[in-house]
């Protein structure tokens, strides 16, 4: 399989898995690893999310305008953006403090992946028929305390297969916040983590791309946005109809093939 159509089938995985809670980091890493895809660093992973932000950022243009114009003069704004900061800086510094040991020591090992996808779905699961009273039902009114805390289970998905959304939703669960804004808030929480994690992989590994890599990541980039355009209209209303439960049950199946595959002699 040529290197322009596996780019093209990892950036549309990375749009369409990205917002949902089901690890698009893992989904990448397996499929690359079964397809024989390798980038310098994994760094291809990393840097197709541009794709994911621009689809995000373009889908919510309305509101971070709204949020944008109204910050100088509506608290209710200020603290909505400091939330959102606050919940970013845990990634930060623990993303920048093991940022190689997990691109050169857990992105390498699919098995993780698989085991992880496995126990996050049931986790999930478990969640998900769990009957919460939710407190908050609008990220406007979540408090910065909630906020950070959601932000600290952030940083269980710099495992890879844990899911990024998927952590900040169930911490966002787990404090008392509704299906549906727990989604969104997640949301909203991907554009700086993602930014951040684009920029500081670009920084790290520069000097190791080529231009076929700059070619393959633009491939990606561009299937990543348009996929993650469809993903982010559709998502929360397929959430507040169906739940949680569909995602977990496609992180265990998929983590299940991938360890049948890896250990099953074929």
């Amino acid at each position: 399989m040529p290197d322009w159509l596996i780019a093209l089938i990892l950036g549309l995985i990375e749009g369409l898995t990205e917002f949902i809670p089901v690890s698009s980091t893992g989904h990448l890493l397996l499929v690359g690893h079964f397809l024989g895809f390798h980038s310098p660093g994994n760094t291809f992973q990393v840097l197709i999310q541009l794709g994911a932000i621009l689809a995000i950022t373009s889908v919510y243009f309305g509101r971070l305008w709204g949020l944008l114009t109204t910050l100088p003069t509506d608290p209710g704004s200020r603290r909505f953006v400091i939330g959102i900061l606050l919940a970013f800086l845990p990634a930060v510094f623990v993303g920048v403090a093991a940022h190689d040991f997990i691109k050169t020591v857990l992105y390498e090992t699919p098995a993780l992946v698989c085991a992880t996808l496995i126990v996050g779905g049931f986790i999930l699961l478990a969640l998900d028929r769990m009957k919460f009273e939710p407190r908050y039902t609008d990220v406007a009114d979540y408090p910065l305390k909630t906020a950070f805390i959601i932000g600290l289970f952030q940083c269980l998905a710099l495992v890879p297969g844990v899911s990024r959304s998927g952590a900040t939703i169930a911490g966002a669960l787990l404090l008392k916040c509704d299906k549906r804004s727990a989604a969104e808030f997640s949301f909203f929480l991907a554009m700086p983590t993602m930014a951040g994690a684009f920029a500081y992989d670009l920084y790290k590994n520069i000097d190791q791309l080529s231009t076929n890599d700059l070619g393959l990541i633009g491939v990606g980039f561009v299937a990543a946005l348009v996929s993650g355009v469809f993903v982010v209209k559709t998502v929360l209303n397929f959430i507040t109809r169906h739940g949680f439960a569909p995602f977990a049950y496609w992180r265990i199946a998929v983590g299940v093939v991938g360890l049948a595959l890896l250990y099953i002699p074929r």
